[in-house]
């Protein structure tokens, strides 16, 4: 029984470690070795000696390790502890050298920069015209608001103004640039119209440098504010346009403090009785009262008309013109360059005309107007400011 249990044991031991031959061919020379079972299992044995070694070793130090004695234990927290508090302490001071480096590093050259800053803002308005509009806005909060506030709140304070600035800016221009585009189609004056009248536009660095890095060389200030900066002026610039083409049209209105009557359109005729078109708006008032030109132009016809009475023409451009009729007095002669709101002259009742009043019409392309159009166009220009 117990010879059948070894025999078993053997071929178990024989079947795991099988005899192995090891060839090895050095110098031309071929030479062979056996492992029998009986040397891999002692090779086994020993490899299994030195890794209990190892374990029982490294088993011995972590016991050690927590073996402490309650006095080391306190000294290695301790020590861990105030490790811990200077690398927090290292941090929070990389920290604040950090936001100081990223902001110019001093309140002095803070105020470099802001200065900087707001030359650039005053350069835009520059290009874009003294535009009364943005009197107040460019008003940059004096660096004696932000005294007791540490540098780096300082630094983020001033920034906010900047912001401040530029989106007031920026809301000036396009709240003024809706408005002046939705004047325009009251009166009813297309795009290519605009074109033809803002043609002069000559535009300047803020416009024309395309590129934010070269705008930044220009205005001397970092890219990302500069590239603002070209999107507020591309805006004013085309508040500017549109400003341009309204100052041009005749949509301010030719008499103050007076009723309006006939308006444009087939009316009766105060004479016959019978339909008739009138091909302007009537403005009711006494004699003598001013009458203005309502944009600039040049005096293209002064005189009597067919049942006009006396008369004034003006050519303001671009296919527009206006008549001023039925007048008293005519105060200028033709080829005479008149601005807007200039007088022109005085109401009357000359010609085909029951009472004192101005007969005013608009002429675009040879073609009368609906000068309402163009009255309620200037009313929503004077809204805009």
């Amino acid at each position: 029984m117990v010879k059948a249990k070894i025999g078993r044991w053997r071929r178990s031991l024989k079947a795991l470690f099988p005899e192995r031959h090891i060839y090895l061919r050095s110098g031309g020379e071929l030479r062979g070795f056996t492992l029998s079972t009986r040397k891999q299992i002692l090779l086994s044995c020993g490899v299994a000696a030195v890794a209990l070694w190892t374990g029982m070793g490294t088993a011995s130090m972590f016991i050690g390790l927590f073996s402490a004695s309650p006095a080391e234990q306190v000294a290695i927290h301790e020590r861990a502890y105030y490790e811990r508090l200077m690398a927090d302490t290292r941090a929070r001071l990389n920290s604040a050298v950090a936001q100081l480096n990223d902001s110019n590093g001093s309140v002095g050259q803070l105020v470099v920069a802001t200065e900087k800053r707001h030359e650039a803002l005053a350069m835009l308005l520059t290009e874009n015209g003294a535009d009364r509009g943005l009197a107040g806005t460019l008003t940059p909060a004096p660096i004696s608001t932000f005294a007791g506030l540490s540098p780096v709140n300082t630094i983020n304070a001033v920034r906010a103004d900047q912001e401040r600035l530029v989106a007031q800016i920026a809301t000036y221009a396009k709240t003024r640039a809706d408005r002046l585009r939705e004047a325009l189609r009251l009166a009813g004056i297309g795009s290519d119209v605009q074109g033809a009248v803002s043609s002069e536009h000559l535009g300047g660095p803020l416009i024309d440098a395309k590129d934010p890095r070269a705008l930044a060389a220009i205005l001397d200030v970092d890219t990302d504010f500069a590239q603002r900066i070209q999107h507020v002026a591309t805006d004013l610039g085309d508040s500017r346009d549109l400003s341009s083409t309204v100052e041009k049209l005749p949509l301010s209105r030719p008499t103050q403090n007076t009723e309006q009557t006939s308006g444009f359109g087939v009316r009766a005729d105060p004479f016959t009785g019978r339909p008739a078109f009138h091909a302007g708006q009537d403005f009711a008032g006494p004699i003598g009262t001013p009458i203005r030109s309502t944009g600039p132009g040049v005096i293209s016809f002064t005189g009597v008309r067919t049942g006009y009475g006396n008369t004034i023409e003006i050519d303001h451009g671009h296919g527009f013109k206006t008549r001023y009729a039925h007048l008293s007095v005519i105060s200028v002669s033709v080829g005479e360059r008149v601005a807007l709101g200039q007088r022109i002259g005085a109401m009357g009742s000359t010609g085909r005309s029951t009472g004192p009043h101005l007969h005013y019409e608009v002429w675009v392309d040879g073609r009368p107007q609906n000068p309402k159009r163009f009255l309620e166009a200037g009313d929503y220009v004077q809204q805009a400011g």
